[in-house]
């Protein structure tokens, strides 16, 4: 076996948006409602396996903006990315994927977002940054918690 064939290896092979959908249910009656939106944001995190040494890692983000309980819009947006990794320890895989697949994946998925609002004659949501480490670590002590109890 060659040593480049054992040499640990990481590649983007492929950044996509998966999937999008905008609603602005209240519209257009809500355009005319004065006041300032209440935005919520949710970030989900998946990651699976496709075939052996490609991952496909995918983050979700579910922005909602309310003006007086009205739902003004509702926008989610899944962007994904192809990843080869390969020759990785074990113990060394789940964080790549936790934590640098989805910190490559997101500032696509940022501008997705404030790109299809701004489309929509509102101003652009700029998500917030993200650290994903810190996320995936407390990810693991909740899981060490519960394991514990």
């Amino acid at each position: 076996m060659s040593d480049q064939a054992t040499q640990p290896s990481f590649a983007i092979q492929r950044i996509y948006l998966k999937d999008l959908s905008l609603e602005l249910p209240n519209a257009p009656q809500i355009l005319l409602e004065q006041g300032q939106p209440q935005i919520d944001v949710q970030l989900n995190l998946h990651a699976e396996p496709v075939v052996e040494g490609i991952y496909e890692v995918s983050v979700t983000a579910t922005v909602t903006a309310k003006v007086n309980d009205k739902v003004l819009f509702l926008i989610e947006a899944k962007q994904a990315g192809l990843f080869e990794i390969r020759n990785i320890p074990q113990d060394q895989l789940q964080p790549i994927i936790a934590i640098a697949c989805p910190q490559i994946v997101y500032p696509y998925l940022r501008a997705t977002v404030a790109d299809t609002l701004n489309r929509t004659g509102f101003p652009p949501v700029h998500l917030t940054e993200v650290n994903f480490q810190a996320m995936y670590e407390s990810q693991l002590q909740q899981a060490s918690q519960q394991a514990n109890a």
